[in-house]
């Protein structure tokens, strides 16, 4: 048994958060939930959290002493924890950067000050993606290499995760956590959440969109929610060996060749074309295809021509859970379930399509992984 922490976990309510707080309990951890507008944790599954191991919190990470009482602060900093697990961000992609600035750079500031005053250890979720457009091997070890930001998203993450290494030079104890591209269940496929890559996927399989400008070696890194959860709750349960350093949460990457020979297995799918960027014309797209990718794919368009490969040397060093080997064979799985649930599959042919896909032009629709759509949706993909 390992020994009983207390343990404060931030965007409790998203995605990899509810997965993180449901292993700590079950682990015997005094487990505080910070939850700012949904009270009820919601599993990957799709089953409620039972909270008698657990007590959720009201607060808000924008907010200075994150939107908490004066007295129930000062009982948090006053040696009431003993790690902070910081999983609360916004993940949509396409928002007012002001948003991303409260919730990803200040609920991160904020999140750091009760660490500091509290003397308190803290797992910070941030993103593979902080690597921006840059290509080759992104090392653990590395953050600002020069690397050019591909959208607000990842500018707040950089700068949230900035922030973090600031504090750790001023003697905040703290290890981070790097996840890639945040999707499904590992065995099963199931999510919780069809949003980000799987809104890019339902319109790419659908043929709503039939050229894209990428290219076909550009790699896409999906890993599976539960080894995400892994991963952060070992790194909390270790923290004395993990501290200082950096861990990505990272999958088999895939070619976008990978992605259309896998998809063109599947007989309802229909497979998109990839152009070199230097040739795509957006305005030789019929007008609807275009609405699409206009409203959608432009969010995504960078991810489909970058050829990184991230190491995960600390992390395999650290866990004893390892992630996929065989990202094709996970990216079936993946399709499996989409497929099982109805998510994806033959579109109407009747003229009922908007009413037939409600997530992928609505709001949803650039969400990305895992999020739980409010103030602390979950923060982890490629766009956490």
């Amino acid at each position: 048994m390992k020994e009983s922490l207390r343990v404060l976990v931030t965007g409790a309510a998203g995605l990899v958060g509810a997965e993180v707080t449901a292993r700590l309990a079950a682990a015997g951890h005094e487990v505080t939930a910070l939850v700012h507008d949904n009270p009820v944790l919601v599993r990957n599954d799709g089953t409620r959290l039972e909270t008698g191991a657990v007590t959720c919190l009201p607060g808000d990470v924008t907010k200075p002493r994150l939107g908490l009482p004066e007295a129930a602060y000062q009982a948090l900093a006053a040696g009431g924890l003993d790690r902070i697990v910081h999983c609360a961000a916004i993940t949509d992609f396409g928002l007012p950067d002001e948003v991303y600035q409260a919730v990803n750079v200040d609920g991160t500031t904020h999140v750091v000050e009760l660490a500091r005053a509290g003397g308190v250890p803290l797992v910070h979720v941030s993103t593979a993606y902080v690597c921006g457009e840059r290509d080759g091997l992104i090392r653990e070890t590395e953050l600002d290499e020069g690397q050019q930001l591909a959208n607000a998203y990842e500018q707040s993450k950089f700068r949230a995760e900035t922030l973090v290494h600031k504090a750790q030079a001023d003697g905040v104890r703290a290890a981070i956590v790097r996840p890639s591209i945040v999707v499904g269940e590992e065995r099963t496929g199931v999510v919780r959440d069809y949003k980000n890559i799987y809104a890019v996927l339902k319109l790419a399989t659908e043929g709503r969109v039939r050229s894209l400008p990428g290219q076909y070696e550009a790699r896409l890194d999906l890993v599976p929610v539960d080894y995400v959860a892994d991963v952060i709750t070992e790194v909390t349960h270790r923290f004395e060996e993990a501290a200082g350093r950096t861990f990505h949460a990272v999958g088999a990457p895939l070619t976008l060749r990978d992605f259309s020979d896998v998809m063109a297995e599947y007989p309802p799918f229909q497979v998109p074309r990839f152009v070199p960027p230097t040739s795509f014309d957006a305005q030789r797209l019929s007008r609807r295809e275009r609405l699409y990718y206009e409203r959608v794919m432009t969010l995504y368009a960078s991810y489909f021509r970058r050829r990184m490969r991230f190491d995960d040397s600390h992390t395999a060093a650290l866990t004893t859970r390892r992630a996929p080997e065989n990202g094709q064979d996970f990216l079936r799985t993946i399709f499996d379930h989409c497929l099982e649930s109805g998510y994806l599959g033959v579109p109407p042919a009747d003229g009922t399509e908007a009413a037939a896909r409600p997530d992928v032009t609505g709001p949803h629709a650039t969400a990305v992984a895992h999020g739980a759509g409010s103030a602390e949706s979950d923060a982890i993909g490629a766009g956490r």
